[in-house]
C-alpha cells in the first residue's frame, strides 16, 4: 500500500486515496489492483499472447502520457516477450477477457528512480488502465516452431489442428485490422502445419479437414482482398474438394470468377451457394450484380459486332 504522509501538514496524494480499496497482485505494495469491470472465463496463462487498450497516467494528471486506445485492434504481445514495463506484466495473469481493471505501480515496477522526464517525473508511481481485449494461448504454437524440421515430423498428430487453430486466430486479428499481407503469411504458416502429415484414423481425418477448410476458406477472401482473384479461386476450390456443398466456399468461388471475367462460371457458383442459403443478402447482391456485368458484357459484344459489320461492309463497297 502507498503510505500516507509522516508530516500531518501534508495532505494525502489521491494514489494513496485509491490504494485503500485496491487489492496486493505482487504481496510488497508494488502492484495493486481494483477491478472495474469483471472479465469471463479462465484467468489469462503466462503463456499468452494478449490484446489490450490501455492507458498510463501520472499523478495529478487527468491526460496520459502512453495510451493505446485509439487503435481499434490493438497487436497482440506476448507475455514474457513483448512486455517492457514489470508492473504491467505482472498486471496480465491477474486478468480475464473482457475485464477492465485499474493498477498502480511502485517505481520499481514502473519507470524506476530516474523515471523518463520529463513525461514520468523521478521516483514515480503511476497509474495503468487496462482492458483485455482477447489472448490466445499459444504455448502449443511456440514449441511446435521452435522445432526443425526433424521434431516437428515427430509433433504428436493429435495437437496439430490446435496448433493451426492459434496460428488461425493470429491471421484473423491480422485481417481485422486490414494487415491483409500479413493475414496471408499467418494462413499459410497455419497451413504449414499440415504438410507432409497424414491423419492416423477418420476422427484425425475430420479435425485435420475442419482446420484446413477454414484456413483454405481465410485465404480465399484475403486473395480477394489482395485482387488476385486466380489465387482466390484456387483456395476457394481446395475448400470445395474438402466439402463441396459449403455455401462460403461456393460464394468466394463465384466472386472470384467475376472478378476474373468468367461470368458463366461465377453464375454456376452463385447459384449453387444460393440455393443452399437462399436468403443470403452477400450471395443475392452478387447475383444481381452479375445479372449487370452479364447485360453490360451483351452490350459491348453487340457494340464490337456492329463496328466489324460496318467495317466490313465499307472494305466491301470499296472493292
Amino acid at each position: 500500500m502507498i503510505r500516507a504522509p509522516e508530516d500531518p501538514v501534508d495532505q494525502p496524494s489521491p494514489f494513496y486515496y485509491m490504494s485503500l480499496r485496491m487489492q496486493d497482485v505482487t504481496g510488497d505494495g508494488g502492484v495493486l489492483k481494483e477491478v472495474l469491470r469483471h472479465g469471463s472465463g479462465r484467468i489469462i496463462p503466462l503463456t499468452a499472447s494478449v490484446s489490450v487498450h490501455y492507458s498510463a497516467y501520472s499523478e495529478y494528471t487527468d491526460k496520459p502520457f502512453d495510451s493505446n486506445v485509439q487503435r481499434n485492434m490493438p497487436r497482440f504481445m506476448k507475455i514474457g516477450h513483448d512486455i517492457t514495463l514489470l508492473g504491467m506484466e505482472l498486471a496480465m495473469p491477474t486478468m480475464k477477457k473482457g475485464e477492465f481493471s485499474r493498477f498502480l505501480f511502485k517505481p520499481q515496477y514502473a519507470y524506476g528512480v530516474m523515471g523518463c522526464p520529463p513525461r514520468i517525473p523521478p521516483n514515480a508511481t503511476i497509474m495503468f488502465e487496462m482492458e483485455v481485449l482477447d489472448f490466445l494461448d499459444t504455448v502449443e504454437s511456440d514449441e511446435y516452431f521452435s522445432m526443425s524440421q526433424e521434431e516437428q515430423v515427430k509433433y504428436p498428430l493429435d495437437k496439430l489442428p490446435n496448433v493451426a487453430n492459434t496460428e488461425r486466430e493470429l491471421g484473423n486479428h491480422f485481417f481485422h485490422q486490414k494487415r491483409y499481407e500479413d493475414a496471408k503469411d499467418q494462413y499459410k504458416k497455419a497451413l504449414s502445419v499440415f504438410a507432409n502429415r497424414q491423419p492416423a484414423n477418420e476422427a484425425q481425418n475430420q479435425k485435420f479437414h475442419s482446420s484446413k477448410l477454414l484456413l483454405f476458406l481465410n485465404l480465399s477472401i484475403i486473395y480477394l482482398k489482395l485482387d488476385s482473384p486466380s489465387r482466390a479461386l484456387v483456395y476457394g476450390e481446395r475448400a470445395l474438394q474438402i466439402e463441396s456443398k459449403h455455401p462460403k466456399a461456393l460464394f468466394r468461388c463465384g466472386q472470384a470468377c467475376m472478378l476474373l471475367l468468367e461470368y458463366d462460371k461465377a453464375k454456376d457458383f452463385l447459384i449453387k451457394a444460393q440455393k443452399l442459403e437462399p436468403f443470403n443478402p452477400d450471395i443475392n447482391s452478387a447475383l444481381v450484380k452479375l445479372d449487370g456485368c452479364f447485360r453490360e458484357w451483351n452490350l459491348k459484344e453487340k457494340e464490337m459486332c456492329s463496328k466489324m459489320f460496318a467495317a466490313s461492309k465499307h472494305a466491301t463497297v470499296k472493292d
